[in-house]
Parts: C-alpha cells; sequence; structure tokens
C-alpha cells in the first residue's frame, strides 16, 4: 500500500507542477478574463477547492507538533494546493518502510 501511495503522490506532484506549468506559460493567472473569474461555477469550484485543502490542513496540524511547521504548511498549501500536499505526504510516506501500515502514515508519532 505504502509503494502505490508513493507512485500516487509522485504523478499527482509531477501532473500538477505540469498542467501549472503549462499554464503559466499560456497565460499569467492575473490575465485571467473576468467572464471566467466571476463565473459562478468558477467560484464555486474556489470554494470546494480551499475547503479541501483546509480539511487536508486540519489532519496535518493534527500530525505536525512544531507551530512553525504548522504555519508554514498552512502557507505553502494555500499558495500552492495540491503540489505542497503532494510533497508533505511524499515526505510522510518516505518517513516509513514500504512494510508500513496507514496507521503509521496517519497517525501522530510519540
Amino acid at each position: 500500500m505504502i509503494l502505490t501511495l508513493r507512485i500516487f503522490f509522485a504523478i499527482v506532484l509531477l501532473s500538477m507542477l505540469a498542467v501549472t506549468g503549462w499554464a503559466s506559460f499560456e497565460c499569467a493567472i492575473w490575465n485571467t478574463p473576468r467572464a471566467v473569474a466571476t463565473h459562478p461555477w468558477f467560484i464555486a469550484t474556489l470554494f470546494d477547492t480551499y475547503w479541501a485543502f483546509l480539511t487536508f490542513y486540519c489532519w496535518l496540524a493534527y500530525k505536525e507538533r512544531s507551530w512553525v511547521a504548522k504555519i508554514a504548511w498552512l502557507i505553502a498549501i494555500l499558495l500552492l494546493g495540491n503540489i505542497a500536499m503532494a510533497i508533505y505526504m511524499l515526505i510522510q510516506l518516505f518517513r516509513v518502510p514500504l512494510t508500513a501500515k496507514m496507521e503509521d502514515v496517519l497517525l501522530r508519532r510519540p
């Protein structure tokens, strides 16, 4: 399971870097057309995305003991989204052996 999750989050990270890089070369984010930025579904998708980021962050805040790490990861997630989340997951997944159980990844270490 750990190997599968490592592969999955590596794919998430690489695909997000690729699509973000591609989009950045196509146009700057601040050049998003007004018709897009004010569209109800665009706004609903942003709300959905950021609530998902904050939901993930709740688990991360439980896992991390340091307030500095908690704040740094919150900023990273709010600015980089799934890129930061995939990096965090890969860090967690590479801290455990391939034979580890899911609780070794999900639960706070003593």
